[in-house]
């Protein structure tokens, strides 16, 4: 990981269908230790039959387009098999499947429902699981029916979320695997990636930004509950209307500023007023999640706009937002983010660490 930083956008590509994908026509593969493992349905039907043989039976459908973190398959017509790609996401399915079951009870969206917690094997060294399947649509700014809506359905979810009791009320215990990492940790290779985006953002405003998150007061009350990835690929619609958080990999306790990128990310200038207003959120809290939701949209922006122009969209619209709230400049005075292509790439320094999740 390239200084701590997150790349924000899931394991799902912005902007496409999460439940209603093709089977890809090539296995996925990830480095695992100092060789490769296939991860296809051949290696998903060999843990289902050791392990859970009642439903090896099933069809399985890997779901395209492929994320790089986890592989996922369909499993029958209710089910998904999700499987780490490497030691970075393992963790994640154990991290569900204890937490998930006493929250969800607090919360006004739909999340995945853990069935199964599967254990290496087969020469798969990570633990994988199987959840209830979540029809819907991966959410986007121009696919909203109701955006006011959507943004007081954001904050009821993240108010629940927090306000949900404490890990060590739910299961005592100290649970170090959900101590969140503060901003400050990301300093250096947000600068980094503000010199990367020099002409193609105005660097001025953004490092502006990044001082002012670093500089406002620290979270200084009792830890709360965070997603820890709360972005558009990992909300769900159904007809325009949210319906579903997925992907609690990232699930924590600390500073709830970290969930408020969704604001830039899903959310405008008109529609970021009202969610603010439905948390009752300080100044200092605010300026920090502006400071999240720079980190996060310059580490996709720098690490996959050159490749992927989905994330090149989707990132620049996130910088952009900030820089519009930041500067009062909107977005159709503002020039257009130079294309990302392999030029753009070439010109940069490369941002090997990032991963996507």
């Amino acid at each position: 990981m390239n200084h701590g930083l997150l790349l924000l956008y899931g394991s799902r590509a912005p902007g496409t269908p999460h439940r209603s994908r093709h089977p890809r026509s090539a296995p996925a593969r990830q480095p695992q230790g100092k060789g490769k493992t296939t991860i296809d349905s051949t290696l998903v039907r060999r843990l289902l039959t050791t392990q859970y043989p009642h439903w090896s039976h099933l069809p399985l459908t890997l779901l395209e387009p492929a994320g790089s973190d986890h592989v996922i398959h369909r499993l029958g017509d209710t089910m998904s098999v999700r499987l780490p790609r490497s030691d970075w996401a393992d963790g994640e399915a154990a991290k569900e499947h204890a937490w998930l079951p006493l929250l969800a009870p607090q919360l006004p969206l739909a999340v995945p429902e853990p069935l199964a917690l599967g254990a290496p094997g087969c020469g798969y060294a990570w633990h994988w699981s199987i959840t209830r399947w979540l029809d819907g649509t991966t959410a986007t700014a121009d696919g909203l029916t109701d955006p006011d809506l959507t943004a007081r359905q954001l904050a009821e979810f993240l108010r629940s979320l927090q306000t949900a009791p404490a890990a060590d009320t739910l299961r005592p215990g100290p649970h170090p695997e959900l101590t969140r990492a503060p901003l400050a940790t990301r300093d250096r290779a947000t600068r980094e990636a503000i010199a990367a985006v020099d002409g193609v953002f105005d660097t001025a405003a953004l490092t502006e930004v990044w001082d002012n998150a670093l500089d406002a007061p620290a979270w200084d009350r009792e830890p709360v509950w965070c997603h820890g990835d709360f972005h558009t690929g990992n909300l769900l619609t159904v007809d325009g209307r949210l319906s579903a958080v997925i992907d609690f990999g990232g699930l924590g306790m600390g500073d709830p500023a970290c969930d408020l990128a969704i604001a830039y990310t899903l959310l405008s200038a008109t529609t970021r007023p009202l969610f603010r207003a439905a948390l009752a959120l300080d100044d200092a809290t605010w300026t920090r999640g502006m400071g999240w939701a720079l980190t996060t949209g310059l580490n996709a922006y720098t690490s996959y706009a050159a490749t992927d122009p989905r994330v090149a969209r989707q990132s620049a619209r996130q910088l952009t937002e900030v820089l519009t709230e930041h500067t009062g400049v909107t977005s159709t005075d503002r020039p257009t983010p130079a294309a990302s292509g392999p030029g753009w790439a070439d010109s940069r320094p490369a941002n090997h660490g990032a991963r996507r999740r």
